[in-house]
């Protein structure tokens, strides 16, 4: 990919960023040959899309593909525009099988059919301070627990499945307790009432994300029921994501799960400080 002046130039992550800065510092890099690295493009635009290359660099996260209610053809040009700016993986989101199987013959693609999602590149070795327990309650819950679990995987965290270890049966959660505690960020995923996320709220000393699903008969009101419970939840330290949301909750427990205790010291000293 080239700039206007016909330079090639690369997206941009914190860590590139922080190597210019460093190598500033040290005098093997002069401010303008740094200027010249880091002055490019933020997006690029493609007509029916402008993709964000500069997204890593200001959330520390590379920009995700939403697939459903884009045709083929687009999803495929975003990604190549993505990947011809050196982003190293590529993840969409809410693809459907035809669809995924005409994006493959241009890109290299792995599809997860179950959690609907694509990648482009290889899903990198955890990086994550911890692991993320991903609990669904049913198995009709696992099309959003996996969507969660792929995403969390695929933006670099060690992630634990506890599948099928919903209120009806609280022994087979209670069997499971020591992969709880063990966790840094539990994910919950559960429809009809919604009570798994207070339980495991109230068994945990992580965060816990709650993720309602859609499944249910007519009173769940395809989510909301187990949304309003969740919401509603009296155990501390519970957040809730919408209804089948699963990439929003792999992506925040991500985040957390890569706060360092400096950082987190850091941020805390200077909430307190008032600067």
């Amino acid at each position: 990919m080239v700039n206007r002046k016909g330079n090639r130039v690369d997206s941009m992550n914190k860590q590139q960023t922080l190597d210019i800065l460093k190598k500033i510092q040290a005098g093997t890099l002069s401010p303008d040959e740094a200027l010249s690295k880091m002055c490019m493009e933020p997006f690029q635009d493609l007509g029916y899309a402008k993709p964000d290359h500069h997204r890593e660099l200001r959330q520390g996260i590379a920009e995700v593909i939403y697939g459903a209610g884009k045709t083929p053809e687009q999803i495929t040009g975003i990604a190549s525009a993505m990947r011809g700016r050196g982003q190293e993986l590529v993840l969409i989101t809410r693809l459907s099988p035809d669809a995924a199987g005409m994006i493959d013959k241009s890109l290299s693609l792995k599809y997860y059919e179950t959690a609907r999602i694509g990648i482009v590149g290889e899903i990198p070795a955890p990086t994550g301070i911890g692991k993320v327990v991903v609990a669904a309650a049913g198995t009709s819950d696992m099309p959003v627990a996996e969507e969660a679990a792929i995403t969390a995987e695929a933006l670099g965290n060690e992630v634990v499945r506890l599948y099928d270890v919903g209120v009806a049966g609280l022994h087979r959660l209670l069997s499971r307790l020591d992969i709880l505690m063990s966790a840094r960020v539990v994910i919950t995923i559960a429809g009809m009432e919604g009570a798994l996320t207070s339980v495991v709220g109230g068994l945990v000393d992580c965060p816990v994300i709650g993720v309602p699903t859609s499944v249910g008969y007519g009173a769940s009101f395809n989510g909301l029921s187990a949304l309003l419970t969740m919401l509603n939840s009296c155990a501390s330290g519970v957040s809730v994501v919408n209804i089948d949301n699963g990439f929003g909750a792999g992506y925040l427990a991500s985040m957390i799960n890569h706060i360092t205790p400096q950082f987190a010291s850091e941020t805390s000293n200077s909430f307190i400080s008032g600067s």
